[in-house]
């Protein structure tokens, strides 16, 4: 145990260590805010379609590097991803194709453009490799420079700032949207507003578990949180709670053994979870018997 901390400590040293758990912090507290919403509005499956967008939208940018230099690749993945956020909400609204089909259609085609393009134009000699640490992750977090983690901090802070600004509405409109609207709530503005939040929370995440693994760290501390409490205020609280703890206790065992953090982070959710629905189930056992 004495080993291992010396270990923790030694690894704390280093900025980059220090720059991930920054990081990782910033956005589990940020997926857990907005994960509660998406749950109780059964729009889970879009942070998982947009997800996918992302990584068409990183291979588009990787592309571009062949024939223009650009410093940072958020400049076109953040646009692209909040641009589908926003046409996704629109066209799932009006058009002949709803709900579960058009994100499905849009997760398997933004994949397979993706793939496609990163083996066509990328000048890497690790294609696979490259794919698999923007689809899981990998070690993308422990390679996060100054300015990256500046932009993080500020985009959580920002996404953090709208979430509190604007409870009480984004309250009214996840449980009952019809009342929201006859009481003069702008739903459609608001669902708008949830759309680009989550957009912007996925492109912050990917360098932290990757696009396959995001709705994962949107999903199940809400659902953890669900087990214990059912007021929406405690269910946030809790939620926000377990996402930041899993999300350090995450990356620290990432560091000592060496294994993908987004995916130890994703592992460290699902035990959380494991472990609400055994207290949950025993504490509605006990209360009927």
């Amino acid at each position: 145990m004495a080993e291992l901390w010396q270990t923790l400590v030694y690894y704390f040293q280093f900025p980059l260590v220090q720059y991930a758990l920054i990081v990782s912090l910033f956005i589990a507290l940020c997926s857990s805010l907005l994960g509660v919403t998406l749950v109780l509005k059964r729009f889970s499956f879009i942070g998982d379609g947009l997800s996918h967008v992302a990584f068409g939208a990183m291979a588009v940018s990787a592309s571009l590097h062949t024939v223009i230099t650009i410093d940072n690749d958020m400049i076109i993945v953040l646009p692209i991803t909040v641009l589908s956020a926003i046409l996704l909400l629109r066209t799932s609204q009006n058009a002949k194709i709803k709900g579960d089909a058009l994100i499905a259609m849009i997760s398997v085609g933004a994949l397979a453009i993706g793939y496609l393009l990163m083996n066509l134009f990328s000048n890497s000699a690790n294609i696979s490799g490259d794919v698999c640490t923007t689809l899981f992750g990998a070690t993308s977090i422990l390679t996060l420079t100054i300015s990256e983690v500046l932009l993080c901090a500020i985009m959580a802070l920002l996404v953090i700032i709208i979430f509190i600004l604007f409870y009480h509405k984004i309250f009214a409109v996840t449980f009952d949207e019809n009342f929201a609207i006859a009481t003069g709530v702008n739903a459609n503005a608001y669902n708008l507003l949830i759309a680009i939040i989550t957009a912007l929370i996925i492109v912050l995440a990917m360098n932290l578990v990757g696009s396959l693994l995001i709705s994962a760290l949107i999903i199940f501390p809400s659902l953890s949180a669900m087990r214990i409490f059912k007021s929406f205020k405690s269910v946030i609280i809790c939620s926000s709670i377990i996402s930041v703890i899993c999300a350090g206790t995450g990356i620290i065992f990432s560091i000592l053994y060496a294994t993908p953090a987004g995916a130890t982070i994703v592992v460290a959710d699902i035990a959380v979870f494991l472990l609400f629905s055994l207290v949950s189930g025993f504490t509605t056992k006990k209360k009927y018997s």
